[in-house]
């Protein structure tokens, strides 16, 4: 089997991640880690918390603590809310780690040596009321482009433009808010894209027309617009250090490497974490990986440029043999009623109180069904209850309660063995063994949207059969016939719990325990399992699970719209 790498964009440190940071990188990759350890793949999911830059420098500024025990802090409260999501990562890591650093700052001398690092003096913006030099985000404004007015000095988050400073217009210092600022002369080194133009287009041409058109054309947006020289290096005290031995000058100064630099090669320090914490070989991984290793990033489409663009370029300037991406999954955005999530104004659902709310399985289910990949799209409350209370409670939770619970009623508290099959069950096997297909072909093409409605179908397949037989009127008059039916019926549930895993872990989870088979360590089904609808004997016993998702109630949507805002239908 191919050995899978899967990297999701690294969250940032500063808060707690809204849903749509949820759909837009971790849950996608989740859901197709899971489903690929299951199909046997060897699997590395990775991810770690993006710590610097100029954010988590404000952040620890504002909570009055020092940047590092910020950090450690917000690390662990983000691992916290993840691991309630059931997000099962390999390793989630720092990019502040020490491994980061060490390979960051090789990855610069390898560029250097190679002529793809300049130092240059650049005038810069500085703030006399702070007495310091600003980095980009230290510098707020209007945008020139689309007006907003909160955008940062590197890019505007409302059109995703990327900026300099001096972009911006009426800027203002983001510590102080002074207007006074001043132009000053500065050194700072930049990594030589247009040096590479040709390399990162050859390589996008080789590789990109595998990518969804999200990817693949905002990558060649940015070819297309031609590949500037970027400044690498910022003045912050928080940041992977330029080397002393290779630049003295600047390291004496304090700076430090540019977040968006040294964030992508945390994929790396992240894994080479795992493998110091394991025993495992990072190397094979991402240093002259063979070509059994197949990587697959996620992340939303703000993210593109420099997944797609700044870190092949660096990448492929050190000259030496690492693992460069294979297919790109990007996303849209999950907006909140149309709009954005926003704390300060209190809209929108942010992970942790989802969790408060209900547990992860409802919203790990609603968010792929509706997952952003197409199109942006929108949260509602009406829309997340219809499909919790149609597909998890209805299809599939009322399913499994009223096959088992009627089973138990009628024939005690182990599988029936009933009549041998008939055409309804050579039918059903049939049309399961063909969603089952579909289900997999959507979750090989990492399209989850479609991917959840083929699991919806096979959910369905389970109560039309029950439509069909009507167990509960067969017993009137041909007991061995309604014993067939729910055996059958118990096999589909069994068969669920196992596909479901993916989506819902927990819920599948408990369907699974439900059953007294031994050494039930089925990771999935096989198509002539899936057709003969025979994995739970005649005579295994079992027990009926509690209620596995509850129905939201109109006093549910009323509490909920009055206290996150939006509007109900």
């Amino acid at each position: 089997m191919t050995r899978q790498l899967i990297t999701s964009a690294l969250p940032y440190i500063n808060g707690i991640k809204h849903l749509g940071n949820m759909v837009g990188s971790m849950l996608p990759a989740d859901v197709y880690a899971r489903y690929l350890r299951q199909r046997g793949h060897e699997v590395l999911y990775i991810c770690a918390t993006d710590e610097h830059g100029t954010p988590a420098e404000l952040a620890a500024q504002e909570a009055g603590l020092p940047v590092a025990e910020f950090c450690a802090r917000a690390h662990d409260q983000q691992k916290a809310i993840y691991d309630g999501f059931r997000l099962s990562f390999d390793h989630f890591g720092r990019s502040s780690s020490p491994q980061n650093r060490e390979i960051t700052q090789e990855i610069a001398r390898e560029l250097q040596a190679n002529g793809f690092i300049e130092e240059r003096a650049i005038r810069q913006v500085y703030s006399v009321a702070d007495g310091r030099f600003l980095p980009d985000r230290y510098i707020v404004g209007t945008c020139p482009f689309c007006g907003y007015d909160k955008a940062r000095g590197d890019q505007c988050e409302n059109c995703t433009r990327v900026l300099d400073p001096t972009d911006l217009l009426e800027p203002r210092s983001a510590i102080s808010g002074s207007a006074e600022l001043e132009v000053r002369e500065t050194k700072h080194l930049f990594l030589l894209q247009s040096k590479l133009t040709d390399e990162v287009e050859a390589w996008i041409a080789a590789h990109g027309d595998d990518w969804p058109v999200l990817a693949s054309s905002i990558a060649r947006k940015w070819l297309t617009e031609g590949l500037q020289d970027r400044a690498i290096t910022r003045d912050l005290e928080w940041g992977v250090p330029v080397p002393a031995d290779t630049w003295p000058e600047l390291a004496a100064e304090g700076k430090v490497f540019y977040v968006w630099f040294d964030a992508p090669i945390e994929y790396i320090g992240a894994t080479r974490e795992w493998a110091d914490a394991t025993g495992g070989d990072w190397r094979s991984w991402w240093y002259e990986a063979d070509d059994t290793v197949r990587y697959t990033e996620f992340m939303a489409k703000d993210n593109v440029p420099f997944h797609t663009v700044m870190f092949p370029a660096t990448l492929l300037g050190s000259r030496q043999p690492w693992k460069k991406v294979d297919y790109v999954k990007a996303f849209n955005w999950l907006t909140y009623y149309g709009g954005k999530f926003s704390t300060s104004q209190k809209l929108g659902i942010f992970t942790d109180v989802a969790l408060e709310l209900l547990p992860a399985d409802y919203w790990r289910y609603y968010l792929m069904a509706n997952a952003p990949e197409s199109d942006d799209s929108s949260f509602t409350w009406d829309l997340f209850a219809a499909t919790v209370n149609k597909d998890l409670a209805d299809t599939l939770g009322n399913f499994v309660n009223r096959v088992l619970s009627f089973s138990r009623k009628r024939f005690g508290d182990e599988v029936p063995a009933g009549a041998p099959n008939g055409d309804a069950e050579t039918a059903l096997g049939e049309q399961i063994a063909e969603l089952l297909a579909e289900y997999e072909a959507q979750l090989d093409a990492l399209n989850f949207r479609k991917a959840a409605q083929a699991l919806r179908a096979l959910w369905s397949a389970g109560n039309s059969y029950l439509d069909v037989t009507a167990p509960w009127t067969e017993i009137k008059t041909d007991p061995e016939a309604a014993a067939r039916t729910l055996r059958t019926a118990i096999n589909l549930i069994h068969l669920y719990a196992v596909l479901s895993e993916p989506f819902i872990p927990t819920a599948a989870r408990t369907i699974r325990d439900s059953f007294a088979l031994a050494d039930d360590t089925r990771t999935w089904v096989s198509a002539d399992e899936a057709r003969a609808l025979a994995l739970v004997p005649a005579g295994t016993g079992f027990t009926v699970p509690p209620v596995l998702f509850a129905k939201i109630t109109d006093e549910d949507l009323a509490a909920w719209t009055e206290r996150f805002g939006g509007e109900r239908a």
